[in-house]
């Protein structure tokens, strides 16, 4: 009888692991966002994956249409613009807006070693002609392919469409810049990787400002004061070379983020710069604003 009582004691003891493996914890997703995977590329060969960040209201008024930011390397940077997203609409320092992270679809992938295809405007990094140098490629998908999807499946208002990126991603978006100026209405290029490419991009400008050509955007451009030297000084070589331009129709904001290196200056620099390039569109706040 006592080794009944016991059994009945322990057995649901026993149960306990296969309830709880049975019980595995949810995975935290990002609340108004989406993933959309495309088909392969004939280009690149590849599926890009779409990470969608949608505003909080964009359900309730089915008629308004919202800003669009693009953002390289979304695998990483997409968390990080969807978090400062809703600080900027509370400090009415910027409008609700989509964020759009560029991906690709896949488990386990090298991100580190894929992202030269599309982001390296030459061949480097130590990689050969197909691992690298295809920064034109993508940009015309982006341009003929992404940003049209994202226009016909969500209401964005084209006319304020955004592209930003760090270090490879912002060496990518000043190339687009210098290629279709006119394309995107704004641009954030945090930490480009200018010199890595052997101050390529400066030549790249040479041919655009020697065309006549002129940039008539806004830019925010920034490095981190701890990042290494020679990095730094390619970030200022541009700077320079474009403050010498006086483009009239540049709203151009510089800044060096103190006391930051490569990756820790990037939430202030996504900060700053989208509160630079759609704090234009902000709603001033109400006098009665809550806090």
């Amino acid at each position: 009888m006592k080794s009944l009582a016991a059994f009945l004691f322990l057995a649901p003891l026993l149960l306990l692991p296969v309830t709880r493996a049975a019980e595995a914890p949810a995975a935290y997703s990002i609340p108004g966002s989406q993933v959309r995977n495309l088909p392969v590329n004939s280009v690149s060969g590849r599926a890009y994956q779409l990470l969608i960040g949608l505003p909080g209201n964009y359900d309730k008024d089915t008629t308004k249409r919202y800003p669009v930011v693009f953002v390289t390397d979304g695998y990483w940077d997409f968390a990080k613009l969807t978090s400062i997203h809703g600080g900027l609409v509370y400090d009415h320092a910027a409008p609700e807006f989509i964020t759009v992270g560029l991906s690709y679809v896949g488990e386990k992938l090298n991100y580190g070693d894929l992202r030269w295809w599309e982001l390296s405007p030459v061949v480097g990094g130590g990689k050969g002609p197909e691992e690298s140098g295809h920064a034109a490629d993508f940009l015309k998908i982006l341009e003929n392919e992404i940003v049209p999807f994202v226009e016909r499946e969500y209401r964005v208002d084209s006319a304020h469409r955004a592209l930003a990126g760090a270090s490879l991603g912002g060496l990518f978006t000043l190339y687009a810049m210098y290629t279709t100026p006119d394309f995107f209405s704004g641009y954030i290029a945090a930490t480009p990787a200018i010199a890595y490419t052997n101050d390529w991009l400066l030549g790249y400008e040479e041919e655009f400002a020697k065309a006549g050509k002129k940039l008539n955007t806004r830019l925010f451009v920034s490095v981190g004061e701890k990042e290494w030297s020679g990095h730094i000084a390619g970030i200022l070589r541009h700077n320079e070379r474009l403050a010498s331009r006086k483009h009239a129709g540049l709203a151009y904001q510089f800044r060096i983020i103190d006391g930051e290196g490569h990756a820790g200056m990037q939430f202030e620099s996504y900060t700053r710069g989208l509160r630079f390039i759609l704090g234009p569109l902000a709603t001033p706040p109400t006098m009665n604003a809550a806090h």
